[in-house]
C-alpha cells in the first residue's frame, strides 16, 4: 500500500470557494490511482485556505506526471466554478510536486495538471507527457484565436467582455472597486451639475473643483504652475508623455526659427546656432499626424495640429519652450508663436500642441505600445507554450487580465460614445494615427536604453525618466539573463526550442505585422536574443506602462494642462485671441469631467497591487529561481531608498518608475 498526501490550495478570490464535488486522479509512470473524492457533506472548500487529503494505491506509481482534477455538482448545487491555485502531491517516497492550477474549474470539467520542475520540449521523454503537451497547445489554440481591429494595427485576442475565458478574466473584487470608482464619482458630478453640461467654463478656477475629495499633491501643483513655461518644458521629458522629445541638431526645412525670433530667449550674446552645437536645443515633432482630418464638432470639422515645438535648455536648467508652430507646412496662416506673444497667444499654441501630445501619448503610447502589444505576446504566449514551459511560467504573471482589460476598452474607450470617439482625432483619425505611429516602430523603440541614446537625451539634466528607466531596465535584465541562463544553457538549446521558435514568430507576423525593417526578431538564434527581448517584453509592461499610466490623473485631472478633446480651430493669426477664446478652446463642463473622470479610474492604485517583483503565484518548483527572484526584489529595494531620498529634494517628486509604485503587468 503506499499513501500520497495532497494538498489542495483554493484562491483567495472573492467566490473561489465551492461545496461541489471535487475528485483527483493521479497518473504517473507506473499506473494510475482511482478517481478519489476529496469532499465531504457540507461546505468543501473556502477561499484561501489549503484542504490535505490522502490518496491510497496499491503500489507506487512511480514518477508522478500528471494530475487530473474533476469537479461535479451537488444535487441541487448552483455553483458554477472553482478557483484552485495549485496541488502539491507528497509521494510516498517524500518528494513534494508543486502542480499549478490558477485557474477556474466549471461543472462537469476535468483539468489535467502538469507538475514538477520546468520543462522545455525536446525534454519530454514519456510517451504520456509528450501527448500531453501536444493536447494542451491545441486545446488553447482552438480557444486564444486571432482577429483584427483595424488594418495595420497589431491583432488582438478574438474576444469580448461578454466571452473572456475564465483563466484570464478580472476578479469580482477589483470589477467591484472598479465600478463603484466611476459609480461614485458620477454621482458627484450628477450632484454638482457637470455630468453632461454643455456649458463652457466661466474661468480657470473653476476647474479645481471638479471633485471635492480626488485630488493629489502633483495635481494641485498642476493646477497652480500648469501656465509656466519651465513647467511645461518639464513634462516633456517627466510627464505622461516624455517620449517625443529629442535632441535638435539641426532645425528642420519646414520650421523656419530665425535667430531674431529666439534671441530673447537665449543666454545673453549666444545665438542659435552656438545653443544647437552645444547640445541645449531640443526639438518635439508631431509629424506622423500631418494630414489626419478632426472629427466633426456641431457642423465643423477640427483640425488636429501635427505641430512643432522649439525647446531651450537655459543655463539654470530649466527645459523652456521657445518657439511653436501649429502645423507642418510654412505659411502666413501658420505663425511661429513665441513667448513674447499675448499671454493667450502662447497659452492657446501650447495647449494645441499639448492636445495632440495627450492624444498621442493614449492612443500611441499608452493603448497601442503597451496595452495592445502586451495582448500579442501573452496571446501568443498561451497558443505556443503549455504551461510546464519555462517561459510561460516566467511571463504569465507579467500578463494578469491584460486580455480582459483590453477587451473592455476595445467596448468602450474605443466606443461611439468612448473618449477617442469623442477626442480631436474622432475614432477614425485615431485608427489612422496608431496605424502610422505601428508602420514607424522598431525594436530600438521599445527598448529602453537604445530608444534614449536614438533621441540624443544621455546628458539632458533633470530627466527622472531616464535615471530611474535605465536602472530598472539593468536590473530586469540582469534578472532575466539569470532566469534564461538557468533553462537554456547553450545557443543551440535555444535554436531548437520549436515552442520558443513559434512563440516569437507568431509575435513577429501578429504584433509587427512582419515588418523585416523594424529591426524585431523573427526567429532566436542564441541566448542573448532572448534575454533582450524578454527584458523589453518586462520593462514594458510594467515600468514603461507605469511611467505612462500612473500619472494621468495628476497631469490630466486640470483640463487646461491638456486635454485630448479642443472644441475650436487653431489660430492662425496673432493678436486676437482673448482669455474667452481659450475657455472656448478647452471642452466643455461635461466633456472635461468626463476625462477627469476617466484618468481617475486608469490611474488609480487599486487593492489588488501587485509591484513589480513579486510572484505570489508559486509556478517555479526550482528553488534556484525563487531565490533570483528574492534577489530581483532586494535590488529594486534599493533602488526605491534611492529614488526615495532623490524625490524628498524635489519640488516635482518623480514618482511613476519607483518599484514600489510599478506593477507586475498592465491591469488598468
Amino acid at each position: 500500500m503506499a499513501e500520497y498526501k495532497v494538498d489542495v490550495t483554493t484562491g483567495d478570490r472573492v467566490g473561489s470557494g465551492t461545496s461541489d464535488h471535487i475528485y483527483i486522479t493521479l497518473l504517473g509512470t507506473e499506473g494510475q490511482s482511482e478517481k478519489v473524492a476529496l469532499d465531504s457533506w457540507g461546505v468543501y472548500v473556502v477561499s484561501g485556505t489549503t484542504g490535505t487529503y490522502t490518496v491510497k494505491t496499491g503500489t507506487s506509481l512511480g514518477k508522478l506526471l500528471l494530475v487530473k482534477v474533476e469537479k461535479d455538482p451537488y444535487f441541487f448545487s448552483f455553483d458554477n466554478e472553482w478557483y484552485c491555485s495549485k496541488i502539491v502531491v507528497t509521494t510516498p517516497e517524500g518528494e513534494a510536486v508543486l502542480f499549478p492550477c490558477y485557474r477556474w474549474l466549471t461543472n462537469n470539467e476535468a483539468v489535467e495538471l502538469r507538475g514538477g520542475k520546468a520543462m522545455k520540449v525536446f525534454e519530454d521523454d514519456h510517451p504520456m507527457l509528450i501527448e500531453h503537451r501536444k493536447k494542451e497547445l491545441a486545446s488553447k489554440q482552438s480557444l486564444f484565436k486571432w482577429s483584427v481591429m483595424k488594418e495595420g494595427l497589431p491583432f488582438h485576442a478574438d474576444f469580448n467582455t461578454s466571452n473572456v475565458p475564465a483563466e484570464v478574466r478580472m476578479t469580482v473584487s477589483r470589477m467591484g472597486q472598479s465600478k463603484m470608482t466611476v459609480l461614485m464619482g458620477a454621482l458627484e458630478l450628477k450632484v454638482k451639475g457637470m455630468l453632461g453640461s454643455e456649458e463652457s467654463w466661466e474661468n480657470i478656477d473653476e476647474m479645481k473643483k471638479i471633485f471635492w475629495n480626488r485630488k493629489t499633491t502633483l495635481s494641485e501643483y498642476v493646477s497652480q504652475h500648469w501656465n509656466e513655461d519651465d513647467f511645461y518644458g518639464y513634462q516633456f521629458l517627466n510627464g505622461i508623455n516624455p517620449n517625443m522629445i529629442k535632441l535638435c541638431s539641426a532645425l528642420p526645412p519646414n520650421f523656419p526659427v530665425t535667430e531674431e525670433m529666439v534671441k530673447p530667449f537665449l543666454e545673453e550674446g549666444s545665438t542659435l546656432d552656438n545653443e544647437i552645437q552645444k547640445g541645449n536645443i531640443f526639438l518635439y515633432d508631431q509629424k506622423k499626424m500631418n494630414g489626419i482630418p478632426g472629427r466633426m464638432y456641431n457642423g465643423v470639422r477640427l483640425q488636429v495640429c501635427a505641430g512643432l515645438c522649439l525647446f531651450y535648455l537655459n543655463p539654470e536648467k530649466q527645459l523652456k519652450p521657445i518657439a511653436i508652430q501649429l502645423q507642418q507646412q510654412p505659411s502666413e496662416d501658420n505663425p511661429i508663436f513665441l513667448p513674447s506673444d499675448s499671454e493667450t497667444d502662447w497659452l492657446l499654441a501650447k495647449l494645441f500642441i499639448k492636445n495632440t501630445d495627450m492624444m498621442d501619448h493614449q492612443a500611441n503610447h499608452h493603448f497601442k505600445d503597451t496595452h495592445f502589444l502586451s495582448e500579442v505576446w501573452v496571446t501568443s504566449l498561451i497558443r505556443n507554450f503549455p504551461v510546464i514551459h519555462p517561459i510561460y511560467k516566467f511571463l504569465i504573471p507579467h500578463f494578469r487580465w491584460i486580455l480582459h482589460i483590453n477587451a473592455m476598452a476595445r467596448d468602450i474607450l474605443f466606443g461611439p460614445g468612448g473618449p477617442f470617439a469623442t477626442g480631436t482625432l474622432g475614432l477614425d483619425g485615431t485608427y489612422e494615427a496608431m496605424a502610422r505611429s505601428h508602420a514607424e516602430l522598431t525594436y530600438s523603440n521599445l527598448c529602453f536604453p537604445e530608444n534614449i541614446a536614438a533621441r540624443g537625451l544621455e546628458s539632458i539634466p533633470n530627466f527622472y525618466y531616464r535615471d530611474d528607466g535605465l536602472q530598472l531596465w539593468d536590473m530586469i535584465n540582469s534578472f532575466v539573463k539569470a532566469v534564461v541562463g538557468h533553462f537554456y544553457r547553450s545557443d543551440i538549446e535555444v535554436v531548437k526550442d520549436s515552442e520558443l521558435q513559434g512563440w516569437i514568430h507568431e509575435i513577429f507576423t501578429r504584433c509587427f505585422l512582419g515588418n523585416k525593417s523594424s529591426g524585431f526578431p523573427e526567429s532566436f538564434q542564441n541566448v542573448e536574443e532572448v534575454v533582450k527581448f524578454i527584458t523589453m517584453v518586462i520593462f514594458t509592461v510594467s515600468a514603461q506602462h507605469s511611467s505612462i499610466n500612473a500619472g494621468q490623473f495628476d497631469y490630466q485631472s486640470f483640463i487646461p494642462n491638456g486635454c485630448t478633446t479642443v472644441r475650436k480651430l487653431p489660430p492662425t493669426v496673432k493678436g486676437q485671441s482673448s482669455m474667452k477664446t481659450f475657455l472656448e478652446t478647452l471642452p466643455n463642463i461635461g466633456e472635461s469631467v468626463k476625462i477627469v473622470s476617466l484618468v481617475y479610474v486608469l490611474s488609480l492604485k487599486y487593492l489588488d497591487f501587485v509591484a513589480l517583483g513579486s510572484y505570489p503565484e508559486e509556478r517555479f518548483q526550482e528553488p534556484e529561481i525563487q531565490e533570483m527572484a528574492k534577489e530581483f526584489r532586494a535590488q529594486l529595494s534599493k533602488l526605491t531608498d534611492v529614488i526615495n531620498a532623490r524625490n524628498a529634494q524635489l519640488a516635482v517628486p518623480y514618482v511613476y518608475m519607483n518599484p514600489v509604485r510599478v506593477e507586475n503587468g498592465v491591469t488598468q
